[in-house]
């Protein structure tokens, strides 16, 4: 099982990353999450599908720690998030005390709904956002 986990792991964020990322960025009305690379400094953007709740954007990760973003997220807690066409500064936190199933529940339906497709090991993250509306 862990060789089907890893190969769909490798399979998942080589179609992500070369083809759905670079067409979901460009929509107005994608999320996305901006990180500092952890190892060369630079933006790193990448589409979420999470929502807003008060004062915290929430996503979840398919990937957990092997998510690319949320390695990111270890090295530097310090996010953008954009949310419509608006850009807001927050910490991220991760939460793998949380259950990620139940929260992708008020998630967005058709981005949990391909989060519980392709995870293999779902981890929750807040981020607490600096302003607000």
């Amino acid at each position: 099982m862990p060789r089907y986990r890893e190969f769909r792991f490798r399979a998942v964020t080589a179609l992500q990353r070369h083809v759905v990322n670079p067409l979901s960025t460009r929509l107005p009305t994608q999320c996305l999450l901006e990180t500092t690379g952890r190892t060369s400094g630079l933006p790193r953007r990448t589409p979420v599908g999470g929502r807003r709740a008060g004062p915290a954007f929430w996503i979840v990760s398919e990937f957990g720690e092997k998510a690319q973003y949320v390695r990111n997220i270890q090295a530097d807690p310090r996010v953008r998030v954009r949310i419509g066409r608006r850009w807001y500064t927050g910490t991220a936190h991760l939460l793998p005390q949380d259950d990620p199933r139940a929260r992708l529940r008020k998630l967005p339906l058709f981005n949990s709904a391909a989060v519980r497709a392709v995870g293999t090991n779902l981890l929750t993250v807040r981020i607490d956002l600096d302003e607000l509306d």
